[in-house]
C-alpha cells in the first residue's frame, strides 16, 4: 500500500499551513518577468522606457493599472474613458504612484487622444467587450502595440479583424487570459502534464466559477457621479445600470460565461493542446429576471475533444447565485489529478493509489519511495500531509476497500513560490515582448480561439442542442 507520506522537510513533506505559506512567498529562481518591479534601484535604459495609454478606467482598467505601474521603465501618459469618475480615479493612481508623479492627460475621445499623444508607444484596452475591436485596432492603426482584455470582443467578426489588424500593422495584440502567463500554471502546463506526463491519458476535466449574490449583483455607482442621459444615449446606453452592468446584455457582453468561464475555459484547449470538436450546454436567467438583464445566470457546458491519447471530455459550469467552493479547473487523469486555481489554497494534485513503488529487488516489500518522489526532489511539486478524516467503523472502512480495491491517493501540490497579483506576470510579458525581450503568451490568434470556444456556448443554451465545430473555425 502507498505510504501516506507524512514526512519532513528533507522528504519533501509540508503541511497545509506551511503549503500557504510557500505558495505566498516569492522563491529563489522564479523570476516572472526582466521588467517586473518599478521600485528596484537605477532607472532603465531610454531605450526601453514605453509610453502606455490607458483606454478604460473602470474596475478591470484601474486593477490593470495597478498592477502595470508596477513594472519598471512604464510611463502611463493619458488616460480615456467616458466617465469622469473612472477617469480621474485612474490619473489619481498615475499621478500617486506613476514615473513622472504628475496627473496625466484625461480624454473622453479616444481619437482625440491618439491625435495629440503623439509618443505613445502601447496601450492597455479595458473598455467594456464591444469597444474592444474599436479600440484596439484604432491604437495599432495608430502605432501602438496593444494589451486587450478578455473577451477580445463579443462579435466574432470584430474579434478576427482584430487580429488581421495586428498581421497588417505588425503590432502585438495580448489578449488578457493571465493564466498563460501564471507561473504555477506555466510549472503544471510545461512539468506536469507535457514533459513528465504525470497525470497520464488525461480523460475528463472539470472547472467552475461559482460566485455569490453580493459579487454578481448590479454594480451600483457613487451617486452624484452619474453620467447624463445625452452622454449614455451618445455611447450607446440607455442608463447608467447599463453603462455599469454591461456584460449582462447581448449588445455590450457575453454573460458570466465570458466574464468569467472565458479564463478557464482558455486553459482547457491549452492543456489539452487542441480546440473541441463539439459543445452541448444548458442554462438560463433564472434569479436576475428583474434586473431588466438578457444573458443566462448560469450556464453549464460539455466540450468534446479529439486528441492523440484518446476523447477527453470537459464539463464547465458558471453560477452567479453561489459562492461554493470558489473557482478551479481539475484535470483528470489515469495516474492522477491536478486541481488548479489562481487561488493558491485550492491546488492540489493527486496520485492514484495505484501508483504503488516498485518492489525492491531482494525483497517483496514494495519500495518506499512514492514514483513520483524524483519529481519532489527536482522541486517541481511537494507532498502535502493533509488533515485526516476520521477514521470508518472497521467493519465498513473494510467493506469499501474489497469493493473498489484501491489504495487512497496521495496528495502533493506544484511547488510553485509567488506573492505576485495574478495580472502582473500577464502584463509583463506583454511590455517585454514590446522591447524585443520575449513573445507573446496569448497573441490574438489564441484569444480568438478561445472566443470561439466561449461564445459558441451561449449559443449553444439558445439552441438547446448540440454543437459541432469545424477545424476552420478556429483559424483567422
Amino acid at each position: 500500500m502507498v505510504q501516506s507520506h507524512s514526512q519532513g522537510s528533507s522528504s519533501g513533506g509540508i503541511s497545509r499551513r506551511d503549503f500557504l505559506k510557500v505558495t505566498g512567498a516569492m522563491g529563489a529562481g522564479l523570476v516572472l518577468a526582466p521588467t517586473i518591479l518599478a521600485q528596484e534601484k537605477g532607472a532603465p535604459a531610454p531605450s526601453d522606457v514605453i509610453n502606455v495609454a490607458l483606454i478604460g478606467g473602470g474596475t478591470q482598467g484601474r486593477v490593470l493599472l495597478e498592477q502595470a505601474l508596477k513594472i519598471k521603465g512604464l510611463r502611463f501618459k493619458a488616460v480615456c474613458d467616458i466617465w469622469p469618475y473612472a477617469q480621474s480615479y485612474a490619473g489619481g493612481l498615475i499621478r500617486n504612484y506613476g514615473v513622472d508623479k504628475a496627473m496625466p492627460p484625461l480624454y473622453v475621445d479616444y481619437q482625440e487622444m491618439l491625435s495629440k499623444e503623439k509618443d505613445l508607444q502601447a496601450a492597455v484596452v479595458a473598455t467594456p467587450d464591444w469597444m474592444h475591436a474599436e479600440h484596439a485596432i484604432a491604437c495599432m492603426k495608430a502605432g501602438l502595440n496593444v494589451y486587450c482584455e478578455k473577451e477580445m470582443s463579443n462579435d466574432l467578426a470584430k474579434a478576427k479583424e482584430m487580429v488581421l489588424t495586428s498581421r497588417e500593422t505588425k503590432k502585438l495584440l495580448q489578449i488578457g487570459h493571465q493564466r498563460r502567463s501564471n507561473p504555477r500554471y506555466l510549472l503544471c502546463h510545461d512539468k506536469i502534464i507535457n514533459e513528465n506526463n504525470l497525470l497520464n491519458r488525461i480523460t475528463h476535466i472539470y472547472g467552475q466559477w461559482n460566485r455569490s449574490i453580493t459579487s454578481s449583483g448590479p454594480r451600483g455607482y457613487p451617486k452624484g457621479k452619474e453620467l447624463d442621459a445625452a452622454t449614455l444615449t451618445k455611447y450607446g446606453y440607455a442608463n447608467m445600470d447599463q453603462f455599469r452592468d454591461w456584460r449582462w446584455f447581448k449588445k455590450f457582453g457575453g454573460g458570466p460565461i465570458a466574464d468569467l468561464g472565458s479564463h478557464q475555459i482558455d486553459i482547457f484547449g491549452w492543456y489539452l493542446g487542441a480546440t473541441p470538436k463539439s459543445v452541448m450546454a444548458a442554462g438560463g436567467l433564472d434569479y436576475y429576471t428583474k434586473n431588466g438583464w438578457e444573458m443566462a445566470d448560469n450556464a453549464m457546458a460539455i466540450y468534446e475533444f479529439d486528441t492523440p491519447k484518446g476523447v477527453v471530455r470537459a464539463y464547465y459550469q458558471v453560477l452567479s447565485t453561489t459562492g461554493a467552493r470558489g473557482y478551479f479547473e481539475s484535470f483528470m487523469g489515469i495516474d492522477g489529478t491536478l486541481q488548479i486555481s489562481e487561488n493558491p489554497s485550492l491546488c492540489r494534485l493527486y496520485a492514484e493509489g495505484h501508483l504503488t513503488p516498485v518492489a525492491d529487488a531482494d525483497s517483496k516489500a514494495p519500495a518506499k519511495e512514492h514514483p513520483w518522489e524524483p519529481y519532489v526532489k527536482k522541486g517541481y511539486i511537494l507532498h502535502l500531509d493533509e488533515p485526516k478524516a476520521p477514521e470508518a467503523p472497521k467493519a465498513v472502512s473494510q467493506s469499501i476497500l474489497d469493493v473498489y480495491k484501491s489504495a487512497p491517493p496521495t496528495t502533493f501540490v506544484p511547488k510553485v513560490e509567488t506573492d505576485a497579483n495574478v495580472h502582473l506576470p500577464h502584463l509583463a510579458n506583454f511590455f517585454d515582448a514590446v522591447r524585443g525581450k520575449g513573445t507573446l503568451n496569448c497573441p490574438g490568434e489564441v484569444g480568438y480561439e478561445t472566443a470561439v470556444q466561449v461564445l459558441k456556448v451561449n449559443e449553444a443554451v439558445t439552441a438547446g442542442k448540440t454543437l459541432t465545430f469545424k477545424p476552420e473555425d478556429f483559424k483567422v
